[in-house]
């Protein structure tokens, strides 16, 4: 009598560079029966070579991530692997961050915060072809796709490049321009234009009103 075979489990690899947090989303995936954790990578590098060598069939990455940041992974991972299904879970403000991750490739958004709620059902909502964001980011979206006027709720930080966000956010980090350039391999020239072009687009006099304001961002996000 033939043995009736269960289809095979989704491979997901997790990106992630806190090994605590790592282990805790391969916790919660692998407690369903149809999904396996087939590989953990901790920066933009090895994420790329696992996914070269285990073909998986959705990647969770965080935005911070080491050697590189999250959404230049999500554009990457996706010029190679077209098919590959992307969600990313991160603590970043999901209302600055959902369009960017939409755009770069993935589709879906979860915040750490929720992730262990929220995980699972994104996986398998991305999984069925779905996008998955919050029900508020969705309305959002939505309101925007009906060209309803909102230029007076949109965050400033919104009219910054992905590249100039993750400057600012180093900045309220309080890396120096030497560091912030040796974290993400530029120059120290190319950084003090950022600095500048930073400065410009948020309105703002000096490099402390930036330090400052950067400061205050990145704390309210924790």
């Amino acid at each position: 009598m033939n043995q009736i075979q269960s289809p095979p489990k989704s491979r997901v690899l997790i990106v992630d560079d806190h090994p605590l947090v790592r282990a805790g989303l391969k916790s919660l995936i692998e407690e369903e029966s149809d999904l396996d954790v087939c590989g953990e990578a901790e920066g933009y590098s090895q994420a790329l070579s696992l996914l070269e060598k285990l073909d998986p069939d959705l990647m969770v990455v965080d935005i911070s991530i080491k050697d590189g940041n999250g959404l230049e992974l999500v554009q990457t991972a996706k010029s190679i692997k077209p098919e590959l299904k992307m969600i990313v879970a991160s603590v970043h403000d999901e209302a600055l961050y959902a369009e960017r991750v939409l755009h770069a490739g993935a589709v879906g958004y979860v915040n750490k915060e929720a992730a262990t709620e929220k995980i699972v059902e994104a996986i398998r909502s991305v999984l069925r072809g779905k996008v998955y964001l919050s029900e508020e980011m969705t309305e959002r979206l939505l309101l925007n796709a009906a060209q309803v006027s909102q230029s007076q709720e949109r965050s400033p930080l919104e009219k910054l490049s992905n590249r100039e966000l993750e400057v600012f956010e180093m900045i309220g980090n309080g890396l120096s321009t030497k560091e912030i350039a040796e974290k993400i391999h530029l120059s120290v020239k190319t950084i003090e234009t950022y600095r500048d072009n930073l400065k410009k687009k948020l309105n703002l006099q000096s490099g402390n009103e930036l330090l400052r304001y950067a400061i205050q961002w990145v704390n309210e996000k924790m």
